[in-house]
């Protein structure tokens, strides 16, 4: 199990990165998240939904009312342009972090 303060820490870029890939509501985006990363990292729309209203009013998303086939009104989240120049930085950070770590004792045979 993943400790939850790294959980947080990495909620942003998880979110950020699936949405750079197309847009998707608040329910799929959690399940894409969870699917991708093996159930290692999940996130309820508890969770979920306020780190989204913290992004669009940032200006990394945006979001936008649709109406799905079945008739059911969802809020879609898309990246920005904004979002976009600030998943390119992330994603470095993240990465020098993980090799900060593996350069431990012990952490690259974990």
């Amino acid at each position: 199990m993943i400790d939850p303060g790294i959980k947080r820490g990495s909620a942003e870029l998880a979110v950020l990165s699936v949405l750079a890939e197309q847009p998707l509501h608040g329910y799929e985006l959690a399940r894409r998240i969870g699917e991708r990363t093996e159930g290692v990292l999940r996130f309820t729309l508890a969770s979920l939904y306020p780190l989204l209203y913290r992004l669009e009013r940032r200006g990394s998303l945006a979001g936008e009312w649709k109406t799905a086939p079945n008739g059911r009104k969802r809020r879609y989240y898309r990246l920005t342009a904004r979002g976009r120049r600030q998943l390119a930085p992330l994603r470095e950070q993240w990465l020098r972090y993980f090799d900060a770590l593996r350069r431990l004792p012990g952490v690259a045979d974990a």
